[in-house]
């Protein structure tokens, strides 16, 4: 079994460099679970505000890459080798830390399924939410995909397939309301022009 996301998470935050990180350096270190850890920090990046957007970029990167069932992830060179003050990236990670470390005792593989097909999966769900929440910019707007997309991402790191599917239809079941609600008040809208 891989380590814990809250471990893995840990020996990140103790081996980083004092001034800056870049994402290089930190794929370089996570190698093959890279996706998946890159995916859940983004996605609690993504839940505060100031940086959402920018998170939401580099989400859509990520899950783009899964969809097509890439082996490695990769971005940009200007990008990846952007430097991120380690004070900020700090911050994050110590909230994730203890918050990972308290849901893991209920979190553990069960339910697998093929890997490259669970990747693709992923990466759709995550695609289309990063897309909602970087089109919808208004206050608090991005919290709940920020949570889904961070809640998919551990079920997928953690290689629990019970969780990954309810987190997954419930990413979905987000997405179908939303969708259904503005349809709705686009249909309302319409139907008050035409009164006039």
């Amino acid at each position: 079994m891989t380590a814990r996301a809250s471990v893995i998470l840990q020996g990140l935050h103790d081996e980083a460099p004092a001034g800056f990180v870049t994402l290089q350096w930190l794929m370089g270190r996570l190698a093959q679970q890279s996706f998946g850890m890159i995916m859940l920090i983004l996605g609690i990046a993504a839940a505060a505000p100031g940086i959402s957007l920018l998170a939401g970029f580099l989400l859509l990167v990520t899950s783009f890459q899964m969809m097509l069932g890439h082996s490695e992830l990769r971005f940009p060179g200007w990008l990846a080798t952007r430097a991120l003050p380690t004070k900020h990236v700090d911050a994050v990670m110590r909230h994730a830390i203890r918050i990972l470390a308290f849901l893991e005792g209920a979190i553990y593989p069960r339910l697998l399924a093929p890997p490259q097909l669970t990747k693709r999966a992923v990466g759709a769900v995550v695609f289309v939410l990063t897309a909602r929440l970087l089109l919808a910019p208004f206050p608090l707007s991005n919290v709940v995909p920020a949570i889904l997309i961070a809640s998919i991402a551990l079920a997928y790191l953690e290689q629990d397939g019970l969780l990954l599917i309810a987190a997954m239809l419930l990413g979905c079941l987000f997405l179908v309301v939303e969708f259904g609600a503005i349809s709705q008040l686009l249909h309302g809208a319409e139907w008050m022009r035409s009164l006039g």
